[in-house]
């Protein structure tokens, strides 16, 4: 009988321990990358994280930046002739040959869904006039998107240069940007493209090289790498429901559970809040302003459960003109709406101040509205 009292005993001592023990949201996934990062695209929020800094060598992931420059020159239509230099590259190859024409976009497909490396160099001659010049607009596009901890050497991420890095946060910062352009978000989530070849009597028939296309049902798109130096490197997105994700992971040998895991975890972990919504704003000063505020964008951010009850925004106005109010419509930035999180500010917004003058009535207009008032008095009585 003391026994089963000493067990009862222990039972409730262990059960008050474990309640007083601070509960996480959830488990972080276990990644076998070196590197890793997730995160919500509209947003920017990273949701898991390891060592998403680091300076790492990123084998062909690198062509993420090669395809989107390749996009932005606006050449897709017109014809490349490759060179001897573009079908000598090493590595994985689609087979160009010296003198071929073909069509940008067909290079574009060919470097993407096939990561050939003699694509990457036929797009950078053609793009930057040579490949000391594409490495330039690289970099220069890096430094403006905010890759601050990114060097390219080369366009297709081989290991020929020493410096040649970036970090998964940095890759995470170039798909999202490379994600707001359509022809990039269709190109890199097409599972076979099919390229004319001009000196033979059948088509290329590129397969994608990301399994996770068909390996999981909500990936949207991404790029495959690999060099001896840099291991298995890999970048997809996928989207469910209203959120869309980007997993990065560098030197990840389990790379497909990987992501699988990251995405899992985002998806069961998090929902798309809407904590402001776009139209009109009513604040109380400077009266002024009343009745003419308003937000052209809705503020959308990702938040778990226990989150949701943490946001809060904030307004802050600029003093209004002493002229707001004059014949003709002023629409102008009056201030910001910014949004916290936990107190630590996550987001912001500017507020628009909108006047439209009431139009002045000509005679016509009176003259109509006199007519009206006589027409409805006889109607009535």
């Amino acid at each position: 009988m003391k026994k089963i009292w000493k067990l009862i005993i222990f039972s409730l001592i262990v059960s008050l321990i474990m309640a007083n023990i601070p509960q996480r949201a959830a488990a972080a996934p276990g990644v076998s990358a070196v590197s890793a990062v997730l995160i919500e695209q509209k947003s920017g929020r990273i949701l898991f994280e390891k060592d998403a800094h680091k300076r790492m060598r990123i084998a062909s992931i690198t062509k993420i930046m090669t395809a989107i420059l390749a996009i932005e020159s606006g050449k897709l239509n017109q014809y490349v002739t490759v060179s001897e230099r573009a079908t000598r590259a090493e590595g994985s190859s689609v087979y160009l040959k010296p003198g071929e024409k073909i069509k940008l976009e067909d290079l574009v497909y060919g470097l993407m869904l096939r990561s050939g490396n003699d694509t990457a160099v036929a797009i950078a001659e053609y793009v930057g006039g040579s490949l000391d010049g594409f490495v330039y607009l690289m970099n220069q596009k890096a430094r403006e998107i905010g890759m601050v901890n990114t060097h390219f050497a080369n366009p297709h991420g081989l290991d020929d240069h020493e410096a040649h890095f970036s970090t998964a946060y940095d890759m995470a910062v170039l798909t999202r940007y490379a994600m707001q352009n359509k022809t990039y978000q269709k190109i890199a989530g097409t599972k076979v493209h099919r390229a004319p070849n001009p000196t033979e009597n059948w088509d290329r028939v590129w397969k994608n090289k990301n399994r996770l296309l068909t390996k999981y049902k909500y990936t949207t798109g991404g790029k495959t790498g690999y060099t001896k130096r840099a291991k298995r490197t890999l970048v997809t997105t996928a989207s469910k429901g209203d959120m869309n994700l980007i997993a990065v992971t560098l030197n990840a040998p389990d790379d497909w559970n990987d992501h699988i895991s990251l995405y899992e975890s985002g998806f069961n972990q998090f929902d798309m809040v809407e904590v402001l919504t776009k139209g009109k704003i009513n604040l109380p000063k400077p009266k002024q302003y009343q009745n003419h505020l308003y937000l052209k964008k809705s503020i959308v951010y990702p938040a778990t459960s226990k989150e949701i009850e943490l946001f809060s925004v904030k307004y802050k106005l600029t003093m209004p003109d002493k002229n707001l109010r004059t014949s003709e419509t002023v629409e102008k930035v009056a201030g910001k709406a910014i949004v916290y999180l936990d107190g630590r500010a996550v987001k912001e917004t500017p507020i628009y101040y909108q006047y439209v003058p009431k139009k002045k009535k000509g005679l016509l207009d009176r003259l109509k509205e006199t007519f009206s008032s006589v027409i409805g008095v006889n109607a009535n009585g």
